[in-house]
């Protein structure tokens, strides 16, 4: 699980399932961040929809940040590159799937985006999902990340899913906080597993019911 995530006001829903037009950027819904400002003037609202085609690029420069700077120096190590026709086939293979690519924006622009692929590969995995938020360095703390993993969580669901499973960095408190909000429970924790700036770190596994046996209940996150 990579996710930058952080904290605004509740999230509206319901949202549409993923049967709609997957190649459509018809908007699921929004919600506007922070309170309104000295002049009056309300901030411009998380618009969250579909992702296409056309965000490739904004979603790659994303991806990219957090890979870039999520790590530290690699020494000699040389990660496999990444490109525009990659994040595509990557995008185009989740939705033959009916896997959920959801963008969130604020005034048209990409600001995050979340996803969720099958947790393994045999059949018998076949009904969970593990999921990933990026979000814009930009924009963080604006609650991007709490508007985009309710979304999903109900778009995983939509699809006929019924597990999600995360994996967060141990020392990410809040994106820690935002799951347990969103009715994620610690079912593991992986002790050194990551190498990051110069030292060893832990990962906690997270996991959630959804559809009929996890229920729909709100995430509770507060900023």
């Amino acid at each position: 699980m990579s996710a930058m995530t952080d904290s605004s006001m509740p999230f509206p829903g319901p949202i549409p399932s993923m049967n709609q037009d997957p190649g459509a950027s018809q908007d699921l819904a929004s919600s506007t961040p922070g309170a309104s400002s000295t002049l009056g003037t309300l901030p411009s609202p998380i618009v969250l929809r579909h992702s296409n085609d056309e965000d490739v690029p904004a979603m790659l420069d994303i991806y990219r940040h957090h890979i870039g700077h999520g790590v530290g120096n690699l020494g000699t190590f040389v990660p496999t590159p990444f490109d525009i026709e990659d994040l595509k086939a990557r995008r185009k293979n989740m939705r033959k799937h009916k896997l959920p690519h959801l963008v969130a924006t604020i005034d048209g622009v990409v600001v995050g985006y979340a996803y969720a692929v099958l947790f393994r590969k045999r059949p018998a995995y076949r009904f969970t999902v593990k999921h990933s938020i990026y979000i814009h360095p930009d924009r963080l703390h604006r609650g991007i990340g709490r508007a985009l993993l309710p979304a999903l969580i109900q778009e995983c669901a939509a699809a006929g899913f019924r597990q999600m499973i995360g994996y967060v960095d141990s020392s990410n408190v809040a994106s820690l906080r935002l799951h347990e909000a969103c009715g994620f429970r610690q079912v593991g924790y992986l002790a050194a597993v990551a190498f990051r700036f110069g030292k060893w770190t832990d990962t906690v596994m997270l996991q959630r019911a959804i559809g009929p046996e996890g229920g729909q209940e709100e995430c509770t996150h507060k900023p």
